[in-house]
């Protein structure tokens, strides 16, 4: 999560207590969200494998609403649940330790009291701290000396990084902590142990700036309904005769269908925390026709199964589909149909026809010595956006745009399908693996050619500032889903200017006993795995 997404989840920050009779944390949480609370941490030291449903229904709620999950003390049990982070106190396991196991993108939280623990401290894995108690609290028995407010703003100004306050603090409290710098305030027995639980939420969320949602979503359970909702009003045109609906759709007679499949996995290919449901579904569209531009190929039908896990509400599987109307849309393309069953993880398993050229079919094996290789345009930005966000760093939101938000390149297909180049491949897996795979299939070798043409300078900016190398980036990189060529020199010259992003990245020689000759070591194919 980036960081002033960060700040912004940390500021109502709601701890459950499980020594409230008759007031179950799953109720605890449901009232919070409803009040506006902008990240959920469970506590409860009396923890055993009877309370595990419980964690798993309150990760679900959460999730559903986009609001952050947060696991105290236990880094196993954040990774059982697959919670977003977990809060250590100073006798807890090192957060190093958290880090690796839950993975970079894992929220850590830990507890510092004073500016001694916070001196002593290593936050260099930490993306907040917590720090009280600010007031006298009765929930922690075992909490240490008050602070008071002069204490918190010491640590506030210290710390390296966000501060949320902790201890005593209700309604009436709330604004001061905010006024020493605090990020964010935590909520517990004010909320947990009062007589209206909402009306306190209500005001304690009021006090932090937060709204109460417009709704609280909760998971989806109707399969059939679900899909009414998502295929209404879905665009049709004349190759769809029987459209969504019916056990299967019917098409018109295709001369040259071409055929494709893709899959986008939570935590594999996208997470909701980076992309919003509407940007995942619109990629989904776009990776998935980019097989099809690089066939030269008009999309004709789209088809979508869905898998979708219990923290997954109606409304973000309609917003994932709004994304995926405005790609198809975009494309002129058709919603075939496609199935919805329950699954651990969200994923969208893709699968698309098109309508081939009968003129000319591009494949991998037309490379011949003397062509170049060229790029319809930059490569190297959604790895850089991707790392950005690993990072959870917001400020290059163009690389990050690249990856959240790619276009499949129609437009550059049609001027290569007019100007006959045969050999093409779409850019998914990195220059250095998709070059590599032409010239396999061509039984050839690849030099590559990287001049400074080939370097975004935000690319490189990127990459000065965290000591990564630019072409590592273009060569390992993944997800540009520009479109890869090999033609003669002449013929490039004679599309340059409909090409006008287009540049050369490398010869076509003959084979050299190995398929790329000047591969730096230790670089390969992007992998499709978020860390």
């Amino acid at each position: 999560m980036p960081i002033n997404q960060l700040k912004s989840a940390l500021r109502f920050y709601f701890i459950t207590d499980e020594d409230v009779t008759g007031f179950s944390p799953v109720k605890q949480v449901q009232i919070a969200i409803k009040a506006g609370a902008t990240i959920v941490q469970y506590r409860n030291k009396s923890f055993s494998p009877r309370f595990f449903e419980q964690v798993v229904v309150i990760k679900n709620i959460c999730k559903c609403n986009a609001i952050p999950f947060i696991i105290n003390d236990d880094i196993l049990l954040a990774k059982a649940v697959m919670a977003d982070g977990v809060h250590l106190g100073q006798d807890d396991e090192d957060p190093a330790l958290a880090k690796r196991i839950l993975g970079p993108q894992a929220i850590i939280g830990t507890s510092v009291s004073n500016l001694d623990e916070l001196n002593a401290s290593d936050l260099s894995v930490c993306d907040y701290i917590g720090t009280g108690p600010v007031f006298s609290t009765l929930t922690k028995v075992d909490a240490k000396k008050v602070i008071g407010l002069s204490g918190l703003k010491a640590v506030v100004k210290a710390s390296p990084v966000p501060v949320v306050a902790i201890g005593g603090i209700d309604q009436t409290t709330a604004a001061s902590c905010f006024e020493q710098g605090a990020a964010g305030v935590a909520a517990i027995s004010v909320v947990t142990r009062a007589k209206d639980p909402l009306q306190n939420a209500l005001q304690v969320a009021s006090a932090c700036g937060c709204k109460p949602p417009s709704a609280v979503a909760s998971p989806w359970n109707d399969e059939f309904a679900l899909i009414k909702k998502l295929i209404k009003k879905m665009p049709a045109d004349s190759y769809l005769r029987i459209p969504p609906g019916d056990d299967a759709c019917l098409l018109m007679p295709i001369n040259h269908p071409v055929i494709t499949t893709d899959t986008q996995k939570e935590g594999v290919h996208f997470r909701l925390e980076w992309q919003t449901p509407e940007e995942v579904g619109s990629k989904a569209v776009e990776v998935t026709l980019s097989d099809l531009a690089a066939s030269y190929a008009a999309p004709i039908s789209f088809f979508v199964n869905l898998a979708l896990p219990g923290y997954i509400s109606d409304q973000t599987v309609e917003n994932i589909y709004k994304g995926i109307k405005k790609s198809l849309a975009k494309h002129n393309c058709t919603l075939g149909g496609g199935n919805i069953s329950a699954g651990f993880e969200l994923t969208l398993d893709l699968f698309a026809i098109g309508q081939g050229r009968k003129d000319i079919f591009p494949v991998r094996s037309a490379a011949l010595p003397g062509y170049n290789l060229y790029s319809t345009g930059l490569l190297g930005l959604s790895r850089a956006g991707l790392e950005a966000l690993i990072r959870k760093d917001d400020t290059f939101d163009e690389l990050i745009a690249k990856f959240k938000s790619p276009s499949a390149r129609f437009d550059a297909a049609q001027v290569l399908a007019e100007n006959k180049v045969t050999c093409v491949i779409d850019v998914s897996d990195g220059l250095a693996g998709d070059a590599k795979r032409i010239a396999e299939a061509s039984e050839i070798s690849v030099s590559i050619d990287l001049t400074s043409r080939a370097f975004h300078p935000t690319l490189v900016s990127f990459c000065e500032k965290y000591r990564l190398i630019p072409e590592e980036m273009v060569l390992a990189g993944g997800e540009d889903y520009e479109l890869l060529f090999a033609c003669t020199p002449d013929l490039f010259e004679t599309m340059k200017k409909d090409l006008p992003s287009a540049f050369k990245v490398g010869r076509c020689l003959e084979f050299q006993g190995t398929h790329m000759v000047n591969m730096p070591r230790n670089i390969s194919s992007f992998q499709h795995g978020l860390r």
